[in-house]
């Protein structure tokens, strides 16, 4: 038995998040009113009509960006010792990783006002991690070397590694005790893997527009709200009443009172 084997160890049970805590007491601040004024002010804040830009969760905190983390630093440590110099597929097996890390976190920060972009970048992080999927393969096919199935002794094992959080703590290690077939196919399941979460990162995405429209919508939508609001406070204002009747004409071109036609 190849004494290897011991690498590809059965997932860890995941340990809560230690951010859990602080989020859980920033949030028992926040609703904790100092005053009968801040409870107000908190309340009219947390229905705002001005709301319209999604909040999303940091990228770090992804699993497939963590998992394109560590395809890209095995891929860097893989081509740097198992790939001749001057060897043109070092440089494009490390842009392909990179690529697969730095456009999902890309596409995550843009997400705010572009949901084009965060589902373009989202898809071109997924493309790159299937172009160095193809680089790894090439790798083991022109040297004879076995890409591990689902048949092969080992394959459950490591499937299960790559799956797992120890993964995240201690591939560092691992690798230097392995040779460049099981490296190679260490990281052709990490990619499988990260293709999977990203194919259904994409159909969230696309499901989230659907029901929620992009950033323009979201913008004109609180536009409306805000004056709805306005109006609904004070209904007799006049200014409140000419601003309703100009949004209204803007949004009818057939209304002969409409001060944008021509």
């Amino acid at each position: 038995m190849n004494p290897n084997t011991q690498n590809f160890q059965n997932p860890q049970n995941p340990q809560n998040s230690p951010n859990t805590q602080n989020i859980q007491n920033t949030q028992n601040i926040q609703n904790t009113p100092n005053s009968q004024s801040n409870q107000s002010s908190q309340s009219s804040q947390s229905s705002s009509p001005l709301t319209f830009l999604p909040q999303h969760g940091h990228y770090r905190h992804l699993r497939v960006y963590k998992v394109t983390e560590i395809i890209y630093d095995i891929t860097y440590y893989f081509t740097q010792h198992y790939l001749q110099k001057g060897d043109r597929t070092v440089d494009q097996m490390v842009q392909a990783a990179r690529s697969g890390k730095q456009n999902i976190a890309e596409g995550n920060q843009a997400a705010a006002t572009s949901s084009e972009t965060e589902i373009k970048l989202t898809n071109v992080a997924k493309a790159s991690l299937e172009e160095l999927l193809d680089d790894y393969e090439d790798y083991l096919r022109v040297r004879d070397m076995q890409q591990w199935s689902n048949l092969h002794p080992r394959y459950d094992k490591m499937r299960q590694y790559a799956r797992s959080q120890q993964i995240i703590t201690d591939y560092g290690q691992t690798i230097r005790r392995m040779n460049d077939e099981e490296i190679a196919n260490l990281c052709i399941t990490l990619i499988h893997q990260a293709s999977f979460m990203l194919h259904k990162l994409l159909i969230t995405m696309q499901n989230r527009f659907v029901t929620e429209g992009g950033i323009k919508e979201r913008m004109f939508q609180s536009r409306i709200n805000y004056r709805n609001n306005l109006k609904n406070q004070n209904p007799q204002n006049p200014q409140i009443i000419q601003n309703n009747q100009t949004i209204q004409n803007s949004q009818n071109p057939q209304n002969p009172q409409n001060p944008l036609k021509r």
